[in-house]
């Protein structure tokens, strides 16, 4: 799925996928995470997603990357700040209230970048990619991420054929094969989502499934070995 697909859908208000409201799991799970006090968040293809200022007001930092300029700004001016602005490499920086925001590729950012990051948030960014992106996505995701960083994922799970992503249809299985190598999947919660997204049913999907992560990073040198 090309950048400017994205870009566009952003210019042309096209937003159904965000929500106008905190996700209920990030609520429930978030102890989960055992995250250290005032540790780093990072939210890739973060949006404008109200979960950011969910996470600030917890007392930790929120680090996203979002690829449209359009979405960094209504998400300052929408939650009422007014950021700095800088030039970071490849990136334009808004950073206000221990919320920094990198415009840009996601697949431009390096280790260096995420040295201070503990967690990661991810609701919107593997179900936005279509199959032959995410396995790209997921290692270079682990690639630039500190060891024993933990990873909140969440999926959905329907026939993919009853609808063109995205968002895209992600099974615990498919999870399973791109992570197990790297991390120590836990399933959190598995449920049945179609009554609470209609949107889904509107577009023809007959079965809706949420899945909940709680990813754990393996350490350099034990990574390729599983079981």
């Amino acid at each position: 799925m090309e950048k400017d697909f994205w870009l566009e859908r952003w210019e042309r208000e096209e937003t159904g996928f965000h929500q106008g409201e905190i996700n209920p799991y990030l609520r429930q799970y978030w102890e989960e995470l055992h995250q250290p006090e005032g540790g780093e968040v990072f939210v890739p293809l973060c949006g404008k997603s109200l979960d950011m200022l969910w996470i600030r007001s917890q007392g930790y930092s929120v680090f996203g990357v979002e690829l449209s300029s359009i979405a960094v700004q209504a998400f300052f001016e929408e939650s009422g700040y007014i950021p700095q602005q800088t030039a970071v490499e490849k990136f334009a920086c808004c950073e206000a209230d221990r919320i920094r925001i990198l415009c840009g590729d996601f697949f431009d950012l390096e280790p260096e970048d995420l040295t201070k990051v503990h967690t990661v948030y991810d609701r919107a960014s593997m179900v936005a990619l279509p199959p032959e992106m995410r396995k790209r996505y997921v290692q270079h995701l682990v690639n630039i991420l500190p060891a024993a960083t933990q990873i909140f994922l969440i999926t959905f799970d329907y026939p993919q054929a009853e609808m063109q992503g995205p968002p895209f249809a992600v099974s615990v299985g498919e999870v399973e094969a791109l992570y197990s190598e790297y991390a120590d999947i836990r399933l959190l919660a598995h449920g049945d989502a179609l009554a609470d997204n209609p949107r889904f049913a509107a577009r023809g999907v007959s079965r809706l499934h949420e899945n909940i992560f709680l990813l754990t990073l393996k350490a350099v040198e034990d990574r390729g070995v599983t079981g």
